[in-house]
């Protein structure tokens, strides 16, 4: 499985855990930055990301700041992007079960890495359950179809 990783310069050293948890479980990793702590716009982070899962290079992605909402807020901006904050695996679960979200995000400062690890691993290991499910997503798409109308 090909994942899409960013992180703003709070996230960087989660995402270095991270990333090197998810290779050793034999994922491949596209590393979108940052490559250090330097201050970054995580805005910057999530565009590349969302445009990654978006054309199906990577099949999900994962978003690190400080505390993950910034990187939601800024991935649910582009069509097609499903992106849960995740402080906890459950909720990582049926981020995947009941959602299909194709991004996770995390905040650095409020989840440790065990945790953070913890979560990832959940998110992979859950399949989209579809039927109900589905068409609550479809409803979603129609809203995504109606604000592209009246931008």
């Amino acid at each position: 499985m090909q994942i899409a990783l960013g992180s703003d310069h709070a996230g960087y050293s989660l995402k270095s855990v991270i990333v090197k948890y998810l290779e050793e479980q034999s994922h491949s990793v596209i590393d979108y930055g940052v490559q250090s702590e330097h201050s970054a716009d995580y805005p910057d982070l999530a565009s590349k990301v969302c445009k990654a899962v978006i054309s199906e290079e990577c099949q999900f992605g994962i978003l690190i700041c400080g505390t993950g909402i910034g990187m939601s807020i800024a991935a649910n901006k582009y069509d097609g992007i499903r992106a849960a904050l995740c402080s906890e695996p459950y909720s990582a679960r049926c981020a995947k079960e009941h959602n299909n979200a194709n991004i996770i995000t995390l905040g650095s400062r409020v989840t440790g890495s065990g945790l953070a690890l913890e979560i990832v691993k959940v998110f992979l290991d859950s399949n989209f359950q579809a039927g109900r499910h589905q068409t609550r997503l479809n409803k979603i798409r129609e809203i995504e179809r109606a604000q592209r109308k009246i931008d």
